[in-house]
């Protein structure tokens, strides 16, 4: 049983901001808010104010799940893999006795990655910041990932640009850069191989800003469902 102490600490103003998120068909939310209160006290500004938030905290989430140690690599679902280009090369090179430099090669490009990702929150914040009425409004109306797309399309390419010198410096640092020209030269020392040439830094980039808003998606989908099923239960304990 839910006490009611826990119903009183959700302001009007939050219940107000998730209703009008989740449940935008109602043509009337009061009847949902506590005793006294009613919609009228809200402007528009006032939930889209509440919708920014709700998103700063949503990707400050995201990022604090990918750039955490092993964020990336300990993640199967946004682990950076060897390019598939490198697969053969991959092969090759385990078949010579070269598979622990191999495996340490994909542990350094996920640590890259997540080394990069620490520098993404002030680009989000002030995409929240630009954000105008009307980008909040299809946001609130939009699907479950309405918000991630409204980043993609604002900040990955800032993203990119913030990303890719931190991940040439973090391979640097730990390596990576140096051990990935070892492994190249390595491979293109076997005879009758095709010499191979690669962009690793635009490839560890990419796929570190793929998973990046991934991981933002699913903290997007918390805030449009989740809580909508806590303050139901809480609705139906408190007013029966």
């Amino acid at each position: 049983m839910i006490k009611r102490t826990c119903f009183t600490k959700l302001t009007p103003f939050i219940f107000c901001v998730i209703l009008m998120v989740f449940l935008p068909g109602c043509v009337s939310i009061d009847k949902f808010l506590p005793t006294g209160t009613t919609t009228k006290k809200l402007d528009e500004k006032t939930i889209i104010a509440g919708l920014k938030e709700a998103l700063e905290i949503g990707t400050k989430n995201a990022v604090k799940i990918v750039s955490k140690e092993n964020g990336f690599l300990k993640n199967a679902r946004i682990s950076i893999p060897l390019p598939p280009d490198l697969k053969e090369w991959a092969d090759r090179l385990r078949q010579i006795g070269l598979g622990s430099q191999v495996d340490k090669f994909i542990s350094d490009m996920n640590h890259a990655a997540e080394k990069a990702a620490e520098k993404a929150p002030d680009i989000f914040v002030d995409a929240i910041k630009k954000m105008t009425l009307e980008d909040a409004r299809n946001i609130l109306a939009g699907a479950d990932n309405a918000a991630t797309q409204y980043f993609e399309k604002h900040t990955r390419k800032k993203l990119y640009g913030v990303f890719l010198p931190v991940v040439k410096g973090a391979m640097d640092k730990l390596g990576v850069t140096k051990l990935f020209k070892y492994l190249i030269d390595s491979y293109n020392k076997i005879p009758l191989v095709k010499k191979i040439r690669y962009d690793l830094d635009e490839y560890i980039t990419n796929r570190g800003l793929d998973g990046l808003f991934l991981m933002l998606a699913d903290e997007e989908k918390k805030i449009r469902r989740d809580p909508v099923a806590r303050v139901t239960e809480l609705l139906r304990t408190v007013f029966g």
